[in-house]
Order: structure tokens, then sequence, then C-alpha cells
């Protein structure tokens, strides 16, 4: 039986991704003859749901919307298969969620989602809030139905981590129920506006805790006053497309288990850099062995890199 706070409730999309290897990822107009196509389970939402739960290791549960066809399948064996506890919304007259993704030879994609039934997501849907500790949120599903859920866990004194993708302006009433939030540069940007760099554009933000995802760099957090940075881990890259969802379920694992968020950032960093070297989404998500293999033979790595402090605006700061 759970304990209280015992798991994480993630809210969100799920797709099935239809992925194209190509040489490289066309430019506006240009048509480019691609070799192989897979699919895989994916979508924001369930991506994160299952680093929560398979490189997490901790209990997870998911609200997620499907529609009654044969692309839900795959998507509900893959979240099963990883351990989460699934709350499913069954839509009769969307069909289930669609993401097109070209893949370059340098792991560089482009995507475009049809997003199906996970726009049906509403405030209704939300289940139970005993037991969790976190409330996992994407912008892949309707933003009226986030900030409810956002302010609604708020309420029940849950914590609120969003990763604010796609890029979009927030509203003030979803940004002041987060508690952590993670972006990228242009999700930062979106939100923040035009800065000279990271560090001004953090301190911008009146969030607890701000998680801005780097790629190979690594990543710059702001909790508090405080800056924290941690380096990439240097891998030979296959295939980048869930490896922002891996660290944000990861990332929010640990803060479940209460580690300290410097720790945090380096099992979300590790894991992340894990996802890379394989193909696929929920596919790609390592294991939490992995991830505690990868780590101890990568223990000396180091955390504050000088020319990513530079890049942050942070050169000459204190880690």
């Amino acid at each position: 039986m759970n304990t209280p706070s015992s798991t994480i409730l993630v809210a969100g999309s799920a797709n099935l991704d239809f992925v194209v290897r190509a040489a490289h990822v066309p430019a506006p107009g240009e048509t480019v003859l691609g070799r192989d196509l897979a699919t895989f389970p994916g979508g924001k939402g369930a991506n994160q749901a299952v680093a929560c739960a398979r490189a997490g290791g901790v209990a997870t549960q998911m609200l997620l919307a499907l529609g009654d066809d044969a692309a839900a399948a795959p998507i509900e064996h893959s979240l099963r298969d990883a351990g989460v506890h699934l709350h499913v919304l069954r839509v009769a007259t969307q069909a289930t969620g669609s993401a097109f993704i070209c893949l370059s030879d340098l792991a560089e994609n482009a995507i475009t989602v049809a997003p199906g039934a996970n726009q049906c997501l509403g405030e209704e849907h939300l289940p139970s809030l005993a037991g969790v500790s976190h409330l996992l949120l994407q912008l892949e599903t309707p933003i009226e139905t986030v900030t409810d859920y956002a302010c609604r866990a708020r309420a029940a004194g849950v914590r609120v981590v969003l990763n604010a993708a796609p890029a979009r302006a927030i509203p003030a009433a979803l940004l002041g129920a987060i508690d952590v939030l993670v972006v990228n540069e242009g999700e930062l940007a979106a939100i923040a506006g035009p800065t000279a760099h990271l560090a001004e554009a953090l301190g911008r933000l009146d969030v607890p805790c701000v998680v801005v995802t780097l790629g190979a760099r690594g990543c710059c957090a702001k909790l508090g006053d405080n800056f924290h940075l941690q380096a990439g881990f240097a891998v030979d890259a296959l295939d980048s497309t869930a490896a922002g969802d891996t660290f944000c379920g990861v990332l929010v694992a640990a803060l479940h288990q209460r580690l300290p968020l410097p720790q945090a950032l380096r099992r979300a960093s590790a894991a992340a850099a894990l996802a890379c070297t394989r193909l696929g989404a929920q596919a790609s998500v390592p294991t939490q062995q992995e991830v505690d293999s990868f780590l101890r033979a990568r223990a000396d790595t180091e955390v504050w890199d000088e020319s990513l402090a530079e890049y942050c605006g942070l050169s000459g700061a204190l880690a």
C-alpha cells in the first residue's frame, strides 16, 4: 500500500511516433529522400512517465487520453511495461495523437504533432491527488486544463513541475502555481523574453526553481538565489528525440526521493545522455540500474565547467 506522498502523477500527452531516418532534416520547401520508417510509443507526457518509473525507479501514475484505435495499444503496452499505473480517457471521436519525426544522421530531429485525443483532456479528468508528491505537466494538452491541474495540485499541497514544451507564453495563473519549471533555451526565451545571457533570464522568473537544459552542454538551474550547473556527459549520440523528456522524468523522480538539486540534475543529465544513444522515444529510456552504472563510471566528471559557466553568464561565480 502506498504511504503518503508515495507516487508521482504525470498528466499529459501520449502519441504514436512515426520516425523516418534521413541524411539531414529538410529545410523549408526541400524534399529529402529518407530511409527506413518505424513507429515508437511517444508523447512528452508518456515519455516522462516512463522515465519516472523506469529510469527514476519510483511509483508513477499517468493521466492520458487515447483514441479508440489500434495506435493506442502500443502506447498502453509501453507504459504498463515500464510499471506506470494508467488513468486512461478513451475518446471515440478522436484518433490517438501522432508525431511525425525526421531524424538526421547527426541525431537532430524535426517534429510535427497531430494532437488528436490529447486535446480532449479536460479539467474533470484529474484523478485523486491523495498520496501524490509531485504533479508533472507539459504543454501538449490544452493549456486551460494544465493551468487547472496545477492550481488544484498547489492547493492540495502537491509540488507542481511544468516542462513548458512546446514553447509558448505561460499564463500568470499557471506560472504562479509552479514549484519547478523545466525549459530549454527557446522555451525560456518565450517565457522570459530576450536577454543578454541565461542567468539574466532566470532572474526574471518568479518561480522557486527553474532548470534550463542546454543539450550536449549540460544544464543550468536557479534555486532561490543560488545557481547550479551540470556539465553534459559525452556520448555517441544516435537519436535525441526523448532526451529532454528523460531528463524531466528522472529529475522529478530524484526530487521525489528527496535528493538535493545538484544530485538530481546529475542523475537526470546522465539518463538523458544514455537516451541519446538509442533509437525511439520511450524505447530509449534507460533503466535505473543503467543510470547508476553510467554514473559510477564517470564519478570524476566535473559538475562546474567554466565554459558552461561563461555560456550561462556565470563565469567566475561559485558552484
